[in-house]
């Protein structure tokens, strides 16, 4: 993770001084649902998301369409509240036992894997530096899934700091 974030440091250094009317982004996101994200501008309101990201010895693929609201926030213009909306597919895995197995009770654990499909809400406030393509975050991405271990899971509060950078 510190080469990771070494490297990402080094490559947002030699950019220094470019334009920065920003067409795409890439990053990281860690919270409950951490992973990678890209992000694509369609204009300088709406973007497009896909996260791939792990939850609960899982996988997940979601895709976000994103709302920008500049100029919300008086005391900076790199400040920019987001909303959005999206959907995600993937799988998780969890433990489970027979109740009715007396003989090896409580030790007997099979792990299981199944498939989850869900929507997804977005709210977040990002700060783009100035002179370096760089962008932070804050965001609660809360969720739920329409079947998975079961029928409906509801997750209001998925929250995670973001860093992206600018290209």
């Amino acid at each position: 993770m510190k080469r990771l974030l070494l490297i990402l440091i080094i490559i947002f250094s030699a950019q220094l001084g470019f334009a920065q009317q920003y067409e795409q982004a890439i990053g990281i996101r860690g919270g409950r649902s951490s992973g990678f994200e890209y992000r694509a501008y369609a204009n300088e309101a709406l973007s497009y998301k896909v996260l791939l990201s792990t939850r609960k010895r899982g996988l997940q693929l979601t895709g976000m369409k994103e709302f920008h609201q500049h100029g919300l926030f008086d005391f900076s213009d790199q400040l920019v509240f987001i909303y959005g909306f999206g959907a995600h597919l993937g799988f998780e895995k969890w433990n489970a036992y027979d109740p009715n197995d007396e003989f090896y009770q409580p030790y007997n654990y099979e792990s299981r894997t199944g498939p989850i499909a869900g929507l997804d809400g977005l709210a977040a406030v990002e700060y783009t530096l100035r002179d370096v393509p760089l962008n932070f975050g804050i965001e609660a991405k809360p969720y739920f899934n329409l079947f998975g271990k079961n029928f409906f899971q509801l997750y209001p509060f998925d929250f995670a700091f973001t860093i992206k950078y600018l290209f």
